[in-house]
């Protein structure tokens, strides 16, 4: 598309500088230099840490000419410079616009909440696909269609790259897509310029509040919200359990369907059974909606997953499938770091787990302790630079609730991970729980698999889906269920 024609649809008061030629041909939107090219349009943001403008000679060096700022850029006279307040908003419209507006031809779902997001968009994308209705997925375990799959950064990606992989998604014929909204997209306005189809709430505790996030609870909560009250919406579906999900979802005008597993809804769940066979943690339970009661058999542990799976069944209604069909597609559903069960034939059960703080690593041992194992062991760490408060409530949990703890790193970045560590051993003055302190992570789970015994379940709680570790600003390959596969390997190798 032509400069010329793009700028048409930016609805914001603008000046060029530079070059003032709008007749070049864009191809390509991004805020992100690295990505640049000549056919690039390159969108200054200001970040919390950077600021976009700043790598604007960067773009440059990469033959990038068109270019987006709040202010006059230091660049060659034949680079064609707009000039806009509001650049964040600059950039979804555009990126909108060069996409061909690609939410308005397919369905898409946006899910927010603190816990359960990952799983229950994971969930409604396998539900889907497996009835033959095309499904793809952005969020915190990447962007997936057909046979496609990309790593992201972010849960929710900025809105160039949404835009980019909905029109990406559009040719390959998808009908619906699956979002995680994160309250920072909400806060950073990534989600802007997406016309959403159905918005599900899942439940809100306090998270990610920090300097470089939200400064408080209420700014938090508030950000959830504005996915129910700044986007229009044709469904709700929202978590009636949650004591504050009116306050959150308040504000939506669309047709709403609840579920619960303590309070009226039209998605309930009674008659919990834990599974335990074959290597497999899991459950069964009884669904029951106004047209039917149905048994589920899930292939994850706890009565959160009965929750996100509510979520799904209520939302794959909305697209016209019927309770057997969805409960059929439950029963092969797998996430990837999400209660991911790894039997070994020596009798222990490895499970990866994306636990990150106090409430979510409660939730998740809590429920493993259901499954009475020999032991149980819990890995895990805390990100570094950010992570003060939720360093405490993580130690003080799992030395209440684990057997022994091996206290690692998750990604240090830039602080020293014998610093995190510290903060973490801490809360286990005075409780009964013993604990090793292993920096290196990997090492750290070469040792539970050591020291694990037939019955034990080992808890590796914090990475989950990721594939990386971020040390000292960069990110260094890292995933455990290769690690664990390589150890086992190793062992079985050497016995020979």
């Amino acid at each position: 598309m032509l400069f010329s024609h793009l700028i048409r649809e930016l609805s914001l008061p603008f000046r060029l500088c530079g070059d003032t030629n709008t007749a070049t041909e864009v191809t390509h939107i991004s805020n992100d230099s690295r990505q640049t090219h000549k056919d690039s349009l390159f969108v200054c943001i200001r970040g919390a840490i950077s600021d976009g403008h700043d790598y604007a000679t960067a773009a440059y060096a990469n033959g990038c000419r068109l270019f987006v700022a709040a202010r006059p850029l230091p660049l060659p006279p034949d680079a064609t410079v707009l000039i806009t307040e509001n650049t964040r908003e600059a950039l979804h419209l555009l990126s909108a616009a060069l996409y061909g507006h690609p939410s308005e031809q397919l369905r898409v779902v946006g899910i927010t909440g603190t816990k359960g997001k990952t799983t229950t968009a994971l969930m409604i994308a396998h539900i889907l696909n497996s009835c033959g209705i095309s499904a793809g997925y952005i969020g915190s375990n990447g962007v997936s269609y057909g046979s496609y799959h990309f790593h992201t950064v972010n849960t929710t990606p900025e809105s160039c790259d949404i835009q980019r992989y909905l029109r990406d998604m559009v040719r390959e014929g998808v009908r619906v897509c699956v979002m995680e909204v994160s309250s920072q997209a909400l806060k950073l306005e990534r989600v802007h310029g997406v016309r959403f189809d159905t918005c599900v709430f899942t439940n809100l505790s306090p998270d990610h509040i920090s300097a470089h996030e939200h400064p408080d609870f209420e700014d938090y909560m508030a950000c959830k919200a504005k996915l129910f009250r700044d986007y229009p919406h044709e469904h709700l579906i929202y978590n009636a359990d949650d004591p504050l999900a009116e306050d959150v979802v308040g504000a939506s005008r669309a047709h709403a369907l609840r579920f619960a597993l303590h309070h009226p809804a039209e998605f309930t769940a009674d008659r919990l059974s834990l599974m335990r066979e074959e290597g497999k943690l899991g459950l069964t339970f009884r669904l029951f909606t106004a047209a039917c009661e149905q048994t589920v058999t899930l292939p994850f542990p706890g009565a959160f997953s009965v929750c996100n799976a509510l979520a799904a069944v209520a939302v794959c209604t909305v697209f016209g499938l019927n309770v057997p069909q969805i409960a059929k597609a439950l029963e092969t559903v797998s996430v990837s770091g999400r209660f991911e069960v790894i039997s070994l034939d020596s009798g222990v059960t490895f499970v990866i787990d994306y636990a990150h703080n106090g409430i979510s690593l409660r939730s998740a041992l809590e429920t493993l302790r259901q499954y009475r194992p020999n032991r149980l062991i819990c890995l895990f760490g805390s990100v570094g630079g950010r992570t003060q408060m939720r360093r405490a409530e993580l130690g003080r949990v799992a030395a209440e609730l684990a057997d022994l703890c091996i206290i690692t790193s998750d990604n240090p970045d830039n602080e020293p991970p014998m610093n995190i560590i510290r903060d973490i051993s801490a809360q286990f003055a005075g409780s009964s729980c013993p604990y090793l302190e292993i920096p290196d992570r990997e090492e750290a789970i070469r040792h539970a698999l050591a020291i694990a015994a037939p019955g034990d379940i080992v808890l590796l709680a914090g990475k989950g889906h990721e594939r990386y570790q971020l040390i000292a600003g960069k990110y260094v390959p890292f995933c455990e269920r290769d690690i664990i596969a390589a150890e086992v390997l190793r062992r079985a190798l050497s016995t020979i």
